[in-house]
Parts: C-alpha cells; sequence; structure tokens
C-alpha cells in the first residue's frame, strides 16, 4: 500500500492565494476549504487508499517557549484564519485521517506518520505530500519521499541531495546555518546555500565541523571568516537546529490501519451546503461507492 500524508495548513495558505474569493450566504470565506476539500477528493478518485492530514490548529508550537522569533499567527489574513477550524471540521467530516495540532506542529505529525507507516512492512511507499523543505529530512532513499502535487516533482533521496547539496539527516543542520524565514529563524551570518551544503556534504553535521577552518577538508572561499563565526555562534546554531527538527515522536497519529479512507460522514452534507459546493459532497459519496 501507499500511504499520502498531506499538511492541511500549508494547502489552506496555497489554496487561498491561488483561488478567488468565494463568500457564503453567511459571510464567510470559504474558498481554501473548497480548493482544499477538491485537491484530497482528487487523490482519492486517483486511488490513494490511506490519507493522513495535519494542520496547525494554532500557529505557535513549543519551538516560540525555545526561540523569541519563531513564527507566530500575527498578520494571517482574517479571511485565511477564520477558515482554520472550518478546513478541519470539514475534512474530518469528509472521513479523513485528521490530526491538529497545538503543541507540535503539522510537520511533526507528518513526519511522526511518515516514520511509523515506514516501519509497517504491508507500506510500500509514504509520500509527504508537500513542497516544504523541512520534511526533505523524512526522506529515506524511495521508501519516504516528498511529493509536491502541483509541479508533479517527486524527492527521493538522491533527489534532496541534487536540490539542497546534503543528505537528508543533514537537513536540520543546513536551515541552521542558512536559516528559514518562512520559521522565522535566520541562520547565522555569512553562511549560504554553496557554503553550509559544501561543509555539511563532508562533515554531515555541526558537531563534527572542526572549528579552524584550516582544519577543514572542504575548499571553500571565506572559510576562515565562516569557521570564525560558527566557533562564536555555535550554541546559537545548535538552537535553530533544534527548532528545524522535526520531532518523530511526540504528535498522536493513530495506527496505520486508522487512516484507511472509509467514506464520508454524515456531516459533510450539512457543510458542503454551507461552503455553497453540494458536488463536493457527490464527489465523496460515488468515491467510497467505488469502494464498497
Amino acid at each position: 500500500m501507499q500511504i499520502h500524508l498531506i499538511d492541511g495548513t500549508f494547502e489552506l495558505f496555497r489554496h487561498h492565494y491561488a483561488l478567488p474569493s468565494h463568500i457564503n450566504r453567511d459571510g464567510q470565506e470559504v474558498a481554501a476549504t473548497r480548493g482544499v476539500l477538491a485537491s484530497l477528493l482528487t487523490l482519492l478518485e486517483a486511488g490513494a487508499t490511506h490519507v493522513g492530514v495535519a494542520t496547525d490548529h494554532v500557529i505557535e508550537s513549543f519551538r516560540n517557549d525555545l526561540y523569541p522569533g519563531y513564527k507566530t499567527g500575527d498578520g494571517i489574513e482574517t479571511a485565511l484564519r477564520s477558515q482554520f477550524e472550518l478546513l478541519e471540521e470539514t475534512l474530518a467530516a469528509a472521513g479523513f485521517a485528521l490530526w491538529p495540532m497545538s503543541t507540535f506542529e503539522a510537520d511533526d505529525a507528518l513526519a511522526t506518520a511518515a516514520a511509523r507507516a515506514a516501519a509497517d512492512p504491508r507500506v510500500e511507499q509514504v509520500l509527504l505530500c508537500t513542497p516544504d523543505k523541512d520534511l526533505a529530512q523524512c526522506v529515506v532513499a524511495r521508501r519516504i519521499v516528498q511529493l509536491d502535487r502541483r509541479r508533479g516533482v517527486t524527492l527521493d533521496a538522491a533527489g534532496v541531495v541534487e536540490k539542497f547539496g546534503v543528505e537528508p539527516a543533514s537537513i536540520p543542520d543546513y536551515l541552521a546555518l542558512v536559516g528559514d524565514s518562512a520559521d522565522g529563524f535566520p541562520g547565522l551570518p555569512g553562511w549560504g546555500a554553496k557554503s553550509a551544503a559544501a561543509v555539511l556534504a563532508r562533515y554531515r553535521h555541526l558537531e563534527a565541523i572542526p572549528e579552524r577552518a584550516d582544519a577543514w577538508r572542504v575548499k571553500l572561499r571565506g572559510a576562515a571568516k565562516l569557521a570564525e563565526t560558527l566557533a562564536r555562534e555555535r550554541e546559537r546554531a545548535l538552537l535553530f537546529r533544534r527548532i528545524a527538527t522535526l520531532v518523530c515522536d511526540g504528535p498522536e497519529v493513530g495506527a496505520v490501519d486508522d487512516w484507511r479512507w472509509r467514506g464520508p460522514r454524515g456531516a459533510l452534507e450539512e457543510l458542503c451546503d454551507y461552503l455553497e459546493a453540494p458536488r463536493m459532497h457527490e464527489r465523496a459519496t460515488r468515491a467510497a461507492q467505488r469502494r464498497a
């Protein structure tokens, strides 16, 4: 079997900015929720059997306690924020395994589910359906891969190396050095994608990088200054790596068999009426009938 793991919050953001506005009769913006539901129904219609969806019930997580500059929900448009709970209610009614995160983040739930699925001998492949670079750390050979459904691009372990210049296990170290503006931490001054990739391709993890540049077995322009920065800010880099490292054993995601899609629940028809998208309920019903 294949396992499809979806970042519901990413999908909500993506559809919000990709689709024209649709305000229902009650004055609620619903376009992004409709878009995500339609996208996941398309996944089912294409043959997906086991689908898990993780969402950020709130944007803040335990990482905000580690670093004050970490991302928050400030600045999120009201029309988008108002659909967080609506999306969760809709996907649960549609019958999807849903993991709304508060202490942890959606990415942590996806990482946990990917590890659990990969440990199941019945699972042939796990598809992390998000282009988020954080999830590249979870890729294992061709068993756990990243799938960008919009672009139709799949990244296995070799693809991660080709894209970032480092192995999946080094992605948190890579992000610690170069930073992640989407998550709100800056990395170390002077370190960029090329320098981080060159050093980590040789040393893999921050602890293994020699403190002095003359001990580096990597030819790199500006190595002395980079080494000085890393030596001076090593603790900061280790903090950023902790922030970038996904939790694989904390969120509650249930068992693989819980993720099998078995059809919509009774509330979906009413929710689709609220979304002003009755055909969505019809599609979900037909998809369930074909599996009966």
